[in-house]
């Protein structure tokens, strides 16, 4: 039922695809489906090129023929099309369980839309069931772990199934910060960033002007 309901929200945000659009190509389960989707319409004929925000996409989009290129070659996006960890009333998500957060960020930063695609389980009335990715340099985990402890959050180094510590397409370290509810995710956004050694945090707070909803029987539009 979860896979139909991406498959839904998937298909919904690649109908808002034009012929000669520059995408951001999202990371995840749901943005999968969605490639899919995608290069189906490449096929029969749709002109696009799509910047991939991770290493993982980039295979996944190549090895389905849809043409990619780069924020250096093409730096302002018609559109960006991801998934969501999390997302509130006001559409502020979490993101950053793939391991993709920093990428990500600045894809959707630099597309005049940016379109999220989730499923109804990741629909919250307070962000923070889920918890908070936060990409830090390595040099820092250890002082940044008291730091992010002292403001309430359980913290856990991310790990690779050997045990070894996850690392970024960026050469990074991810430390998954367990809040509970967040009350206010801007305020909590702002502060993360200003601690030296964070590179980039997983609230994309006021960044979503679309969020396509799939469920079982076709799909849910909120807008910002």
């Amino acid at each position: 039922m979860t896979d139909h309901a991406k498959e839904n929200a998937a298909r919904a945000a690649v109908e808002m695809v034009e012929d000669g659009m520059r995408l951001g190509l999202g990371t995840g389960s749901t943005a999968n489906f969605m490639l899919w989707f995608l290069a189906e319409r490449v096929r029969e004929g749709l002109n696009v090129v799509g910047v991939p925000t991770s290493e993982r996409t980039t295979a996944r989009a190549r090895q389905l023929g849809i043409p990619l290129t780069s924020l250096d070659e093409t730096p302002e996006l018609d559109l960006c099309i991801d998934g969501a960890d999390e997302f509130d009333p006001d559409l502020n998500l979490i993101k950053g369980g793939g391991g993709a957060l920093l990428r990500e960020k600045i894809v959707a930063s630099a597309a005049k839309r940016f379109v999220v695609i989730a499923d109804a389980s990741k629909r919250v009335a307070c962000l923070g069931a889920y918890p908070l990715p936060v990409e830090i340099v390595p040099l820092a985990a250890v002082p940044l772990a008291t730091r992010l402890t002292a403001l309430g959050a359980n913290v856990s180094l991310r790990q690779k199934e050997d045990g070894s510590a996850f690392i970024s397409d960026e050469g990074n370290y991810i430390v998954d910060c367990a809040f509970g509810e967040i009350a206010d995710p801007p305020a909590l956004a702002a502060r993360l960033s200003g601690f030296a050694g964070v590179v980039e945090h997983g609230l994309f707070c006021g960044m979503a002007d679309v969020v396509l909803v799939g469920t079982a029987d076709g799909v849910e539009r909120l807008e910002s």
